[in-house]
């Protein structure tokens, strides 16, 4: 592996220098060469503590970081062979863009020609190219980031390090600079590690996504595996919306729980096999693993409570056997919604559900 974090810890003083606060425990992460891992997870999960640890801004109070098999926890940030994108941008307003994109270059003393060449070919990079004259103030938003990436990539870092550095830019414009992020670091093959709280973001971004709460990774897997097959309930409850739903298993058949639960009986995927006839399991039901009034083969019959019309999809609260379920529809023909107070059929999507372990 290229970047690895063993059992790392990061433990501060507290307000007043009374106790202790635990920002990152025992967090272990490997990362290959070019991957693209985004730390995600809510205010104060440790997500930006443990990106600023890989960057050398904080140290590791315990544990080891490694960086192509040589251990860097006391190495400073200028010697780590990283770059870091932040979420301000951090550019100089005096300097022109060319001169913001080359200052590390001049700080090493490049040679001019040489300084040139590489600015031409970074803007070029980020789209960027016939920029150089321009000042930050003449730029919008998701140009200034780009020249914020630019003046990261030049260095031609072993790592590239990015907190949130979307998190100023506006809807439309954050879309576009996602997968023009993604477009560039495969395009380079340059490892990656990027800090977010946008879930849409880890999603359409990461090779794998680290999930943290609490200082500590709950999970770790492709953006697939981490939204179809969550670890555990906070997993599921943080990564996209979901319906947690009690029942009790009836058996196991063909590695798939028989589970009832909101009248009927529900077929579910679940992470093992260690599951006991009549044992109270928790159920995840994403919004749009059901059908409202299917052809056939409904499950039960609900209530609609809320209705909200998005354009793309519709959103309803519909109450099921006394539980109130988040349920979409998306079917570009429909000219109508179905309206509050409405019954309605629901057919679940038995090959989508999913048991959580406890």
């Amino acid at each position: 592996m290229y970047l690895v974090l063993e059992d790392v810890f990061k433990i501060f003083a507290a307000r007043g220098g009374i106790g202790e606060v635990t920002a990152v425990s025992d967090v272990s992460l490997q990362i290959e060469k070019g991957e693209f891992i985004t730390l995600l997870g809510p205010s104060g999960c440790g997500k930006t503590t443990t990106l600023r640890m890989i960057a050398g801004f904080e140290f590791p109070t315990a544990g080891n970081i490694r960086l192509d098999g040589n251990i860097i926890n006391e190495l400073p940030p200028h010697k780590r062979d990283m770059s870091m994108v932040f979420q301000s941008y951090a550019i100089f307003p005096h300097l022109t863009v060319f001169e913001n994109v080359a200052y590390g270059l001049k700080v090493q003393r490049r040679p001019k020609a040489e300084i040139a060449e590489r600015v031409e070919r970074v803007l070029g990079l980020v789209e960027l190219e016939g920029f150089g004259g321009r000042t930050p103030d003449q730029l919008s938003g998701g140009q200034q980031q780009r020249v914020a990436l630019a003046r990261a990539l030049i260095m031609e870092p072993k790592v590239l390090l990015m907190d949130e550095p979307l998190s100023n830019l506006d809807a439309k414009l954050r879309e576009q600079m996602r997968y023009e992020i993604r477009r560039i670091q495969q395009q380079i093959g340059i490892t990656s590690v990027y800090v977010t709280h946008d879930q849409v973001e880890a999603m359409t971004m990461s090779d794998r996504i680290v999930v943290m709460n609490e200082g500590r990774i709950e999970q770790v897997g492709p953006p697939m595996e981490i939204y179809r097959r969550p670890r555990n309930r906070f997993v599921a409850d943080f990564i996209g919306k979901a319906n947690f739903v009690t029942g009790k298993v009836e058996g196991m058949e063909n590695g798939r729980l028989s589970i009832r639960t909101l009248g009927n009986s529900l077929s579910a995927d679940a992470p093992d096999a260690n599951f006991q006839p009549g044992q109270e399991v928790t159920l995840v039901i994403r919004p749009e693993m059901a059908r409202i009034n299917p052809d056939n083969n409904a499950h039960t019959t609900g209530v609609v409570r809320q209705a909200a019309y998005l354009g793309n999809i519709v959103e309803y609260e519909v109450e099921v056997a006394g539980q109130l379920l988040s349920l979409v529809e998306h079917d570009p023909r429909r000219t109508t919604i179905h309206e509050k107070g409405e019954t309605v059929q629901v057919k679940f999507l038995d090959d989508c559900l999913y048991v959580v372990p406890d």
